[in-house]
């Protein structure tokens, strides 16, 4: 495998035990297996990849991806679908709300941009370019969530590579003083990789969590009622979403820069 082209083609199937020609156009990017029962349930089809790094379902057209948690495995999903060369990457993660002015348990963000507190996407591009999603899939989504008779609040994402950092004040001190909306582990990742790769990415968020004060950090029962009261609504949004795209051939390069 002397190529990028040959190692991709041998690794996204190794990884998720899906044929490459099995992939549908449009992805869906999760890093939850609940999502991908819930989506195989709702579409009756079986889940491809058990005992593999990466859980895979696909129907009418949209595959969705259990590609695990972190920066590095959101750069190595984004990497390993230029196999395929998807129409549309459309990631449905959970984030920590650091707004309590602005948003609270269960809201959904549709973020404009993602800043790089990562390091994983130094490795595609220069710091001083911004991570940002595809306009025209943010807009798809958008008018999604107004057909579901819901909001959203826009804005910007801080992406860390750090998972356990609610007890540090000093990095919450910052968090405070940059004014992000929200903050996870794979959003900025995901938007350079894909800004690299040439692939369409965006990214619907679910808050989970308000992990700013002591009783907002997530705890095994809270992320539980999470995943009871909201994980379905924000799966069907972004699956809506991407067949909003199939159903009315839109393109989401239909802007040239």
């Amino acid at each position: 495998m002397k190529t990028k082209k040959d190692i991709v083609e041998n690794w996204l199937p190794r990884y998720t035990g899906t044929k490459l020609e099995e992939f549908g156009d449009y992805i869906l990017l999760v890093n939850f297996s609940g999502y991908v029962v819930s989506f195989a349930e709702m579409h009756k089809v079986e889940i491809k990849g058990y005992g593999k790094a990466m859980q895979t379902a696909t129907a009418d057209g949209i595959t969705i991806i259990n590609f695990g948690m972190g920066s590095p495995n959101a750069a190595t999903i984004i990497d390993l679908l230029t196999a395929i060369k998807p129409k549309a990457c459309l990631f449905l993660g959970k984030c920590g709300g650091l707004r309590s002015d602005k948003n609270k348990v269960g809201d959904l963000i549709l973020p404009i941009a993602a800043v790089r507190g990562e390091g994983t996407s130094d490795d595609y591009l220069p710091s001083e370019v911004p991570a940002l999603p595809s306009f025209a899939l943010q807009k798809a989504i958008s008018t999604t969530i107004r057909d579901f008779g819901l909001d959203y609040w826009t804005g910007t994402i801080y992406t860390t590579n750090r998972r356990v950092w609610e007890h540090d004040q000093e990095f919450k001190d910052y968090l405070r003083a940059i004014r992000c909306l929200a903050i996870d582990m794979e959003t900025a990742t995901l938007f350079i990789a894909a800004f690299y790769n040439k692939l369409s990415a965006g990214a619907l968020l679910l808050v989970s969590d308000m992990p700013m004060t002591p009783e907002g950090v997530k705890t095994s029962k809270s992320d539980s009622l999470v995943t009871h009261n909201y994980v379905n609504k924000h799966l069907e949004i972004g699956i809506a979403s991407l067949k909003q795209l199939i159903n009315n051939g839109l393109t989401v390069k239909h802007l040239h820069f």
